[in-house]
């Protein structure tokens, strides 16, 4: 006995203790020392925002070419058409309800707690939102008139139906197309090798990122807005642990808790890029390795849900859409929630999953319901935190979609996902 404690001493001594932790751990870690270290730096925690960037450009280098590759890989490996469809319209009826869902959770939240109440605030200087796109126009750009072009662009959507249609075109011409589709194999094979060195940089990144939030946004900032800031976490809590791990158990018939722990690491790199696109190399591993989604089901539904899964943006949403309303004592009907949650719905299947374009759809939520867009500028200020928050959730959201149809195709290694709890509790689940 003594022997062996001796020898698991030794082998952690030649590995070091930094090198022997866990990927979350070390994430953790560097969250934690960000905070401490921008705390103390203050505005020159600037200084250090560069580490961070360059985790974040290595992760959006990964974008174009996984997601391409994957849907690809993902729609061939499935040989059959009609399979693809089942799986995708069960991923949007899931993305579709589970936003809906958020930002009802959203508004009950504001108009529960109130954060807006008492600012009494006025319309002095106007902000300018961006023109939204009409239906017809969001329709139509669905088709890249130029597939390269796309790519070039980092136009997911229109990436994602040139994939979606080049996997389909693959699995038809049959036996003439294995060499090409075993060419998407091997590059999607290399992607993945690319993202588990990339993801060792995280630590580091979220190191970066971290200090600099800490140093621009002290305290001070804060304070006025902690309100709305709590209301967003306390909500984006709520729709992970309740309606996720709800959905988990009751319609997956599985153990949540497996579904909580296999999430922490995308979460953590989520939470700090504030980037679903860029959380999605994780967000591929932690489904394959963690939750035992296949690759067919985890290729095609992960990067769908990149792109039109915005469950935390729309609570996001619904928060600072009675705030902006309350601080401007503008009284909202019936109809004006409804058309929050209808706009925020819908229009979240045309957000890019990229660091602040849940500010941009906020403008176009307050223009529907005829808020001042001075509330974005109050919003602004505190975006970056906010954007944590509903990046995360937007991420769990994913997983949670991919581990349901996973089950419901019988694409779901049960092991793998069990395995992060004891076997009795498995059972009982």
């Amino acid at each position: 006995m003594m022997e062996q404690m001796e020898q698991t001493v030794v082998e952690q001594g030649r590995t070091g203790f930094w090198s022997g932790l866990a990927l979350w751990k070390k994430i953790l870690v560097g969250m934690v020392l960000g905070v401490i270290t921008g705390s103390v730096m203050g505005p020159d925690a600037e200084l250090l925002k560069p580490i961070g960037t360059l985790f974040i450009n290595a992760i959006k280098m990964l974008i174009v070419p996984l997601v391409f590759c994957s849907l690809v890989v993902g729609v061939t490996s499935m040989q059959d058409t009609r399979k693809m469809g089942r799986i995708g319209l069960k991923s949007v009826v899931l993305y579709l309800g589970t936003t809906a869902v958020a930002i009802s959770i959203g508004l009950a939240l504001a108009l529960l707690f109130t954060p807006g109440a008492g600012m009494n605030m006025t319309i002095t200087d106007p902000v300018a939102a961006k023109e939204a796109p009409s239906m017809v126009d969001t329709l139509l750009a669905l088709i890249p008139q130029n597939p390269i072009g796309a790519m070039a662009a980092g136009n997911i959507l229109q990436i994602i139906v040139f994939a979606l249609g080049l996997g389909i075109a693959l699995t038809l011409c049959g036996e003439k197309a294995q060499p090409a589709i075993r060419l998407f194999e091997s590059l999607a094979e290399g992607m993945y090798k690319l993202t588990e060195l990339i993801m060792k940089l995280a630590p580091y990144g979220v190191f970066g990122l971290m200090a600099w939030v800490a140093g621009k946004y002290g305290l001070e900032v804060l304070l006025p807005l902690i309100k709305v800031i709590a209301l967003v976490y306390v909500g984006s809590l709520i729709h992970v642990l309740v309606v996720y791990s709800g959905m988990i158990g009751m319609l997956g018939r599985l153990n949540p808790v497996c579904y909580l722990k296999g999430l922490i690491n995308p979460a953590a790199v989520a939470y700090t890029t504030t980037s679903s696109s860029g959380t999605l190399p994780a967000t591929i591993k932690a489904a394959r390795e963690e939750m035992g989604v296949s690759k067919g089901v985890s290729s095609f539904v992960l990067p769908l849900g990149a792109t039109i899964n915005m469950d935390g943006t729309a609570l996001y949403q619904g928060i600072c859409a009675v705030f902006v309303a309350q601080a401007f004592g503008v009284d909202l009907a019936a109809s004006d929630y409804i058309l929050i949650i209808m706009t925020a719905t819908l229009g979240s299947i045309g957000t890019a999953g990229v660091p602040g374009a849940g500010l941009i759809m906020l403008s176009l939520v307050l223009t529907t319901v005829g808020l001042p867009l001075e509330g974005l500028a109050i919003v602004a200020g505190i975006d970056r935190i906010l954007d944590m928050a509903r990046t995360s959730v937007n991420v769990c959201g994913d997983l949670m979609v991919s581990v349901l149809i996973g089950k419901s195709e019988n694409e779901l290694d049960e092991t793998v996902y069990n395995r992060v709890v004891p076997a009795a509790d498995a059972r009982r689940a």
